[in-house]
């Protein structure tokens, strides 16, 4: 069952990625969602680089709750450090995920922080 998801979660990623170009002027924000934890990282693909990049179980991040209220302080937290590098548009890549539950919130909370996408 496993393999299942992850090879449909794979095949969503690769159309995803076909569509989707991070640029100079508008960055890629990638988000990764484990069980313990969501990741986020705002990658210029255009020199394979990344901008910033924040997570929940970072040194830097204090925030407690649920999952969902951590996604939402994430999302805050790379929208602060992207304004903080010029960034204020990106382009969202839910990495195969659903746009639903954890990844929703963090992108609720990027838009709250300021990102327009």
């Amino acid at each position: 069952m496993a393999g299942k998801k992850l090879s449909r979660r794979e095949r969503i990623k690769k159309g995803i990625r076909k569509r989707l170009t991070g640029s100079e002027s508008r960055p890629r924000l990638s988000v990764y969602r484990s069980n313990k934890g969501i990741y986020a990282q705002i990658i210029n693909d255009e020199t394979g680089k990344t901008i910033v990049a924040a997570s929940s179980l970072s040194k830097d991040f204090n925030a407690s709750g649920s999952k969902s209220e951590q996604s939402i302080a994430v999302g805050k937290l790379v929208a602060e450090k992207a304004i903080a590098a010029g960034v204020k548009e990106v382009v969202f890549d839910r990495n195969g995920y659903l746009y639903h539950g954890r990844v929703k919130s963090l992108a609720d909370g990027a838009r709250e922080g300021g990102l327009v996408f």
